[in-house]
């Protein structure tokens, strides 16, 4: 489920990634992806879900920087589905 090529990302993939995941984006999501398409681009890793509570907190707000607030848009695990729809590589950290 994991892109290839980074290049072959787009807003239109990742919106027909998650539908097959059954996730509706919306603006938090979209919010997310942007916050870790970023760290992918300054430091070329995938984030695991401590890295995105931590963007979460610093970018958005420490009420929405929760696993819990994850779960809730991203079903089952986080870190994974963020970094599968955002189209960067499968975390070191995810089997």
């Amino acid at each position: 489920g994991f892109l290839k090529h980074l290049k072959d990302w787009s807003p239109e993939v990742a919106a027909i990634i998650a539908e097959a995941d059954g996730i509706s984006l919306t603006p938090d999501h979209w919010r997310i992806i942007e916050l870790t398409r970023e760290y992918y681009e300054r430091y070329r890793l995938s984030p695991a879900a401590r890295i995105i509570v931590n963007l979460i907190k610093e970018n958005i707000g420490p009420e929405k920087a929760s696993s819990l607030y994850l779960m809730q848009l991203f079903t089952g695990r986080p870190a994974r589905m963020i970094n599968k729809i955002s189209g960067l590589p499968k975390p070191s950290n995810c089997d």
